[in-house]
């Protein structure tokens, strides 16, 4: 609509000329001693017009000449800047395919050309890591902080986790403190020092980090909780050749954590291992209060305290709820066993066997039938516990 609009109005104004010059009659008379000139009033504004015109034409055209040199440039560094998007979008495509080295060379070309060096400053770094080579690696990073001082944490988060990658942590440890330093408590950054903290093993500072992490929702709820458990358990590896350490440890502990399976069942054997058959059964009976275990049950079977009778009577009043728990009908054979109740140990570990064929539970029946003098019978279940263990 619009082109049609202005077409109209320069015929309208083409033909209101027309009109004007034919209906104009004056002339113009220019006298310069002894000359005179007599000319028409509409030659007169026609030549105006058109040395206007040239006038226009020239400067237009002179200022484009004496321009020419910066249009040239501005052509050439956007042609430069066009190749190296270009680049800087292939090294990126080409790491996404795991072709680091060809990623290396384009992030090398886009920073040659000048294009976004930060980004292609770590993503050559990354390229470096996957290939192995750590001092080229550590070359862009170092180039990354001259380049693009600007963009210190981008480049610390990336040095640091290249690091903790690469198995550094001592290395990475003053990255990390420098990082914390710039960026505060980041989620990103606590996810790294928490990644340096389990590879330099320091399970305390885990345990901290973890707490942190949740308060921003940093980390999912169930990386968290595995997260802990894996912590308490090595600390409590740790602690397992002192009962004052190992006792201090556990009594400091969040119930909640106390009542994880895998955790009770560390804490249970290295408490028995010491010597600590109250602490450990203890244990084992809180923690299967709350949740059943197979595995805490048939460690509870090893834990014979000195009300031997009390426990047997807990564990049958456990088999009420799973009669078919093989790991609890051994445990209880164990106990019986302490007991000196031959037949009653003798039938609920032979119960254990129907349900499932062991190889602690066709031991067990062997050093019971060796005590109640049954050899040949005895050397049965011997076999049969070696050939389970081969």
């Amino acid at each position: 609509m619009k082109p049609l609009i202005w077409v109209l109005a320069i015929f309208a104004l083409a033909l209101g000329l027309v009109l004007a010059i034919q209906s104009n009659v004056g002339y113009v008379q220019v006298i310069y001693p002894p000359y005179r000139l007599d000319f028409s009033l509409n030659f007169l504004i026609i030549l105006v017009i058109a040395s206007f015109a040239a006038a226009y034409g020239i400067v237009r055209i002179t200022l484009h000449t004496l321009r020419l040199p910066a249009y040239v440039r501005e052509f050439k560094d956007a042609r430069r800047k066009d190749k190296g998007r270009r680049a800087t979008e292939d090294a990126l495509l080409a790491f996404a395919e795991g072709r680091y080295s060809r990623a290396e060379k384009l992030a090398q070309h886009a920073l040659v050309l000048n294009d976004a060096p930060a980004v292609n400053t770590l993503l050559a770094a990354r390229a470096a890591q996957e290939q192995r080579a750590y001092q080229r690696r550590d070359d862009y990073l170092a180039r990354a902080e001259k380049l693009a001082p600007h963009h210190a944490i981008a480049r610390l988060m990336t040095q640091a986790d290249l690091l903790i990658e690469s198995r550094q942590a001592q290395a990475a440890m003053p990255v990390v403190q420098e990082l914390k330093a710039i960026a505060g408590k980041h989620p990103g950054a606590l996810r790294l020092e928490l990644k340096m903290m389990q590879l330099s093993k320091n399970w305390d500072q885990v345990l901290q980090l973890v707490t942190q992490l949740e308060k921003r929702e940093g980390i999912e709820p169930v990386q968290a909780e595995q997260l802990r458990i894996n912590a308490h358990i090595e600390n409590l590896k740790h602690k397992a050749h002192d009962t004052s350490q190992l006792t201090e440890y556990w009594s400091k502990m969040p119930t909640a954590e106390k009542a994880n399976s895998k955790v009770a069942l560390t804490a249970a054997r290295f408490f028995l291992a010491l010597g600590g058959t109250s602490h450990a059964r203890q244990i084992l009976e809180d923690s299967l209060a709350k949740r059943w275990d197979s595995e805490l049950v048939e460690l509870y079977g090893q834990c014979a305290d000195k009300d031997v009778v009390k426990q047997i009577e807990r564990a049958e009043a456990w088999l009420k709820d799973h009669p078919r728990d093989p790991y609890l009908l051994l445990a209880l054979g164990r106990l019986c066993t302490r007991q000196e109740l031959w037949g009653k140990a003798q039938s609920y570990i032979e119960a254990s066997l129907s349900v499932e064929s062991t190889r602690a539970a066709h031991l067990t029946l062997a050093q019971l039938l060796e005590k109640m003098n049954k050899m040949d019978e005895a050397c049965v279940h011997y076999r049969q516990s070696l050939a389970l263990e081969g």
